[in-house]
């Protein structure tokens, strides 16, 4: 197969799967890796797909996501929050999943004060905020690094997690809709985030106002699979995000709204009736629920 009829049938898989891997593409062009990456290295210069670790996406659009500094200037105050409050949800003694972003990265800062906890994660920034907490472990996955969020991605990383089982695991990503849940733009981090949510009884997504509506290409955590979904107040909220906020909690996913920084637990149930660890309620208390399933603390 002369190089021009290979990059196009490459061009056509990527256009047709929205990413595909190195691998794949070598077997159904039935040539090596090393010429498969050479293809589309020049597909890329073109302009017509972008590179990936271990594969090609389409260019731009749901394939694209702002680097580590340009993330951690976008909302800041409102990831904040969020930590805050997430943080109340984990109690002394705890076996814990943290997956990787910036604000995953706030709630292992938070987490540096609780005694007895044990942490699984697939990020250096998370690790790194816990590196000197006093009476924490700290349990990393292997993998290969992806410099972008400093997080280990790839077989490594996943075959790591196999056959564990913690209490919860504490997850974002690039976008949250009623329809698909969380989604992010790289397949790799998505195979990873899936292995990690795997491992949890529960599921709690981190996630800002930004992010409600949006849908980026690869599903990590399906709907109904998410326990809670912690995300702040915005008084500006646009009508499609408060429509999801809605809908997300139609489809049974507790909403919890940071609106400032927290320093009791929240009265939330992550399954009905059954309070998160660490959370204090006296008994008969109700819950308190503005909208439907939507809680503003």
């Amino acid at each position: 197969m002369f190089a021009a009829e290979r990059r196009q049938l490459i061009l056509e898989m990527v256009r047709a799967n929205g990413a595909v891997s190195l691998r794949e593409l070598a077997r159904v062009v039935q040539t090596s890796e090393v010429t498969v990456r050479r293809d589309v290295r020049a597909l890329e210069a073109e302009g017509l797909l972008d590179r990936r670790h271990g594969g090609a996406v389409l260019p731009g659009g749901l394939s694209r996501e702002p680097g580590y500094p340009q993330k951690t200037h976008l909302a800041a105050a409102e990831k904040s929050a969020i930590a805050d409050y997430a943080a109340t949800m984990v109690a002394e003694g705890d076996a814990i999943v943290v997956g990787a972003g910036t604000t995953t990265q706030e709630l292992a800062r938070r987490l540096a004060r609780v005694p007895g906890l044990t942490v699984v994660t697939n990020s250096l920034l998370v690790a790194q905020a816990l590196a000197h907490a006093n009476r924490v472990e700290v349990v990393m996955t292997g993998g290969t690094l992806r410099g972008s969020n400093y997080a280990l991605v790839g077989s490594g990383a996943e075959q790591s997690l196999q056959g564990l089982r913690v209490s919860r695991a504490f997850v974002s990503g690039s976008g949250l809709t009623a329809e698909r849940g969380l989604s992010t733009t790289n397949m790799l981090s998505a195979s990873v985030d899936r292995a990690l949510v795997a491992a949890a009884a529960e599921v709690v997504v981190l996630a800002d106002h930004g992010k409600l509506g949006s849908d980026t290409m690869f599903q990590t955590v399906a709907t109904e699979n998410i326990a809670c979904l912690v995300t702040d107040e915005q008084s500006g909220l646009s009508e499609e995000a408060s429509r999801e906020l809605d809908a997300l909690a139609d489809h049974g996913v507790q909403v919890c709204i940071a609106q400032a920084p927290v320093a009791a637990a929240p009265a939330v149930a992550g399954v009905p009736g059954v309070p998160f660890p660490g959370q204090r309620r006296s008994p008969g208390a109700g819950v308190p629920v503005a909208g439907r399933g939507i809680v503003r603390r």
